[in-house]
């Protein structure tokens, strides 16, 4: 053999032994699904750094997450080192609104400085979901982190798979999306059940919404509250779309719909056409399931909010927890000019709506949840210090089980089988080892909340105040938070009665930094 055939050779050899290794593992869902051409894209991401500084464009500059936030998000899920070196690249003299969190020299509870100290943490609600208003199976939420509505459809069954599961590993609660409660839903994790306006998984054979279906659904499956989507983030006005081309039989069986045509659902709900009658079948749903029962909703006009808190004073009617979806939250599939301009971001949209409530004497007997790019920590400070009793994310644990942000998902052909149908692709995504990223980022999420929420002086993200935050405009206009939102005094945090049951039931369960043996001429 000629010696310029004989390393050609050897090179397919080695070439085929990395396709068949890429193949067969299931670390990589990219890998497997594109074996070989697949390397490509991480050498790129190894030395991107030096692409970026030289070439393209900085950490921070990239959308809707920058490098910098998918790199912790990826490394928090394997729990790699997740630190920052050389200081932050953040542009803080000139970002407009720039949050600056407040710590405290003296303080009665000072963070741990382990690197996995408090990974394990256990932060739950502040608040009991459904307690105010006398709900048979009121909660209170084992996570003040959770999974967003995403469903099954617009992402792949082992992609659900894996944040039920990961969920489950995690304790915290997994929202089903409109799309109805799979099978790949019921892997062990907590779940609320969200109803669309197509009303899947609870409705007739001709479409109609059905309590007595609802009934059997919720407690044929570990479903903790139900939350009616009014609209969303990202397309509000709008019901969902599926793609066709993402509808399986699997789909079309539990939907009940066609497939290969467009499931488009509707932008307004039959069983309700205003405030008066929303409160209505809200108290029917809760009668019937003896479940907390919220609102899902982005935030446009004023006087849905205002009648709502109005309507709500008298005290017989309401809604247990109120979910508020930014406009820069994300979705499968909606037209541009709806994700870009309509409805408010969430900061401005919380703060539009709990002031509605808090002046009705009403924000302490709601549960307040927020959504739009809060699965980071510094983004998930101004939520609570806003008033947010929870967070969903949604994007953030699809980049924590392989997501690469593609942004391919209403094309069918995202390359790491999260948000496709397509067999092939699917195939590459390992529901098993994923699940275990998306418990690790929601636990080192945790971890850096108790952090910062701890260096802030308190013991609990719930108990953050606008006095903890400040907010930049510029190198020398430093406003306080409460000004800048116009909040009042005691807005935004939990009652005196829920903070004390909060400090007795975490007594001794979070993890405390502390100081040195102090010698024997320490002062006080």
């Amino acid at each position: 053999m000629k010696p310029s055939l004989s390393k050609a050779a050897l090179s397919l050899l080695g070439l085929g032994g990395v396709a068949a290794y890429d193949l067969i593992q299931k670390k990589h869902a990219l890998l497997r699904n594109f074996p070989i051409i697949g390397h490509g894209r991480y050498l790129i991401e190894k030395i991107g750094p030096e692409l970026r500084q030289y070439v393209v464009a900085g950490n921070d500059e990239e959308r809707p997450f920058s490098r910098d936030q998918r790199s912790w998000i990826y490394r928090s899920a394997k729990l790699e080192n997740n630190y920052q070196g050389f200081g932050t690249d953040n542009d803080v003299e000139n970002n407009e609104g720039y949050p600056v969190i407040k710590q405290r020299t003296f303080a009665s509870v000072a963070p741990p400085s382990g690197a996995h100290a408090g990974h394990e943490v256990w932060l739950p609600s502040a608040k009991v979901m459904g307690a105010a208003r006398g709900r048979r199976h009121a909660f209170r939420p084992d996570s003040i982190i959770n999974i967003s509505a995403m469903s099954y459809g617009s992402l792949s069954g082992p992609a659900i798979r894996a944040l039920n599961e990961g969920a489950k590993l995690a304790g915290a609660l997994h929202n089903t999306g409109e799309g109805g409660l799979s099978d790949h839903h019921r892997r062990g994790g907590d779940l609320i059940f969200q109803i669309g306006t197509a009303y899947f998984g609870c409705r007739d054979e001709q479409g109609r919404f059905d309590l007595g279906r609802l009934v059997d659904l919720v407690q044929s499956a570990p479903v903790k509250a139900i939350e009616v989507k009014l609209s969303q983030g990202a397309k509000p006005g709008l019901g969902g779309l599926l793609p066709g081309p993402k509808i399986t039989p699997e789909i079309s069986r539990i939907r009940g719909i066609p497939m290969d045509v467009d499931c488009v659902s509707p932008s307004r709900h039959a069983e309700f056409s205003d405030v008066d009658s929303m409160l209505d079948w809200v108290e029917k749903i809760a009668d019937a399931t003896g479940l907390p029962v919220g609102i899902k909703s982005a935030v446009g006009h004023r006087d849905f909010w205002e009648e709502l808190a109005a309507q709500m004073s008298g005290g017989s009617r309401g809604v247990d927890f109120i979910t508020i979806d930014g406009g820069e939250g994300g979705t499968g599939a909606a037209p541009m000019v709806f994700s870009d301009t309509v409805s408010l971001p969430f900061r401005a949209a919380f703060s539009r709506v709990y002031p509605f409530f808090a002046e009705a004497g009403l924000s302490e007997r709601i549960t307040f949840i927020g959504g739009g790019k809060l699965g980071l920590p510094d983004n998930a400070v101004i939520a609570f210090a806003l008033g947010a009793d929870l967070v969903n994310v949604a994007r953030e644990a699809m980049l924590a089980i392989g997501c690469v942000q593609a942004q391919k998902c209403h094309t069918d052909t995202c390359p790491t089988g999260v948000a496709t149908q397509n067999p092939w692709l699917v195939r590459g995504l390992d529901p098993t080892l994923k699940s275990v990223r998306l418990a690790n980022y929601v636990k080192s999420w945790r971890k850096d909340m108790l952090r910062i929420t701890e260096a802030a002086g308190v013991l609990h993200p719930g108990l953050l105040s606008m006095e903890d935050v400040e907010m930049m405009f510029g190198q020398m206009d430093v406003r306080p938070m409460a000004e800048v939102f116009g909040y009042q005094p005691g807005w935004g945090v939990p009652s005196a009665a829920d903070q004390e049951e909060l400090d007795r039931i975490l007594a001794g369960t979070v993890p405390h930094g502390g100081s040195a043996p102090a010698s024997e001429h320490a002062e006080g």
